[in-house]
């Protein structure tokens, strides 16, 4: 029942996805050169509506699925991390037209391609987990 759910939940993301253009090869490239405030409003909102669920949930004692209270612990700031790892994260979703979530969403709607750009992500967090001890945290 907990898989039906999931699945629901990720078909109903993916029509959110495609609907409001996030996935959209255009619409992303159209944000990197600062030519439109759509996908900026896109995550706006979403930061804006994450922001009274997560307080909800943290409030109402839901637990996740490992049986952990619902928590947020802020990393400590480290410049070289955030520059490295935005760096590395923004020239890849820029140059894939894509980032993580979507790509899942553009492979449902057809766009076989981005099985290409799925393998280059797991590949990646693969050296990520070989290489996590040497990088910067």
């Amino acid at each position: 029942m907990k898989n039906l759910i999931f699945g629901l939940l990720g078909v109903f993301f993916g029509i959110i996805m495609i609907k409001s253009e996030a996935v959209s090869w255009y619409r992303i490239h159209e944000m990197f050169r600062f030519e439109s405030i759509h996908m900026y409003g896109i995550i706006g909102v979403t930061v804006l509506a994450s922001i009274p669920v997560f307080w909800w949930l943290k409030r109402a004692g839901v637990k996740t699925l490992a049986g952990h209270p619902v928590s947020y612990k802020p990393k400590p700031m480290n410049v070289t991390r955030f520059l490295l790892g935005g760096t590395v994260f923004g020239l890849g979703w820029a140059l894939v037209g894509a980032c993580p979530g979507p790509v899942y969403v553009l492979i449902g709607g057809g766009y076989w391609i981005y099985v290409i750009v799925l393998i280059g992500a797991l590949i990646g967090t693969i050296i990520y987990g070989l290489l996590r001890d040497k990088l910067p945290h």
